[in-house]
């Protein structure tokens, strides 16, 4: 047997020692992430399990704008009032969505947990066992009674499946996960920043409601509320969004 050389020797066994710093980092990068999610969970009430850790590390890395696809819509009016945008009146096409329901006690739970549970699917646990890709806005339908004075408890948070997959969406490996087709809907859009919140929520509706020269053209029971930023940020970009009656 031919002997190693003392070079080969060391260049083996150095980058077997590369590849446990990288590891240690790795997993110190995890953990790092995975504290700060639970801290931001407690807040909200939500405990965020330790098998969070990888997909929240995945979606971390690839979360940079660059890398997120935004979901198409054709803009048909913006609406102004001394250089301030009132709102923007959109048609968005028909389209496949992930979603899941939730019926948490508040609303920012449901929205954590169901988040978690998208996360997942899109990181991996999924038929084609690959990485989804990130597309914004993750959205949110919620239901408030007939007079918009309060919101009910159940919500469903959805995700849209980036075009690349929207004739064969994978399959969830959760059965909670349902893909839906939406159909064409043409939606008037205003944005606010911050937490949601039932709150905060009625708020915006209230705002968007009063602006709006034809309230009626849109359901008065079903709004969306669209987030750009993930549900663990403090200062949020969102929109509300009013869908017109079919």
């Amino acid at each position: 047997l031919a002997e190693e050389s003392p070079d080969s020797a060391y260049h083996s066994h150095g980058s077997s020692l590369e590849e446990e710093a990288a590891e240690r980092m790795d997993d110190e990068e995890q953990e790092r992430l995975l504290s700060y999610w639970q801290s931001v969970g407690r807040g909200h009430q939500v405990d965020v399990p330790r098998d969070m850790a990888e997909p929240i590390q995945q979606l971390t890395r690839n979360n940079n704008p660059q890398e997120r696809q935004s979901i198409p819509f054709t803009l048909i009016q913006r609406k102004e009032k001394l250089g301030d945008l009132l709102y923007e009146k959109r048609q968005y096409g028909k389209a496949k969505w992930a979603c899941i329901k939730m019926k948490e006690k508040q609303y920012e739970q449901s929205i954590c947990l169901g988040f978690m549970k998208l996360m997942r699917y899109i990181c991996e646990q999924n038929s084609s066992g690959l990485y989804l890709g990130i597309t914004v806005p993750i959205v949110t339908i919620v239901h408030t009674n007939e007079a918009q004075s309060a919101m009910t408890q159940a919500v469903t948070v959805a995700y849209y499946l980036p075009e690349v997959l929207q004739d064969q969406p994978p399959h969830p490996f959760d059965s909670d996960i349902i893909i839906e087709e939406w159909p064409a809907t043409i939606v008037y859009s205003r944005s606010f920043r911050g937490i949601t919140n039932e709150d905060s929520i009625m708020r915006e509706i209230n705002l968007l409601a009063a602006i709006l020269e034809s309230p009626e053209l849109c359901l008065r029971d079903t709004f969306i509320i669209a987030g750009y930023t993930n549900p663990a940020a403090a200062d949020r970009h969102n929109e509300i969004w009013f869908l017109q009656r079919p």
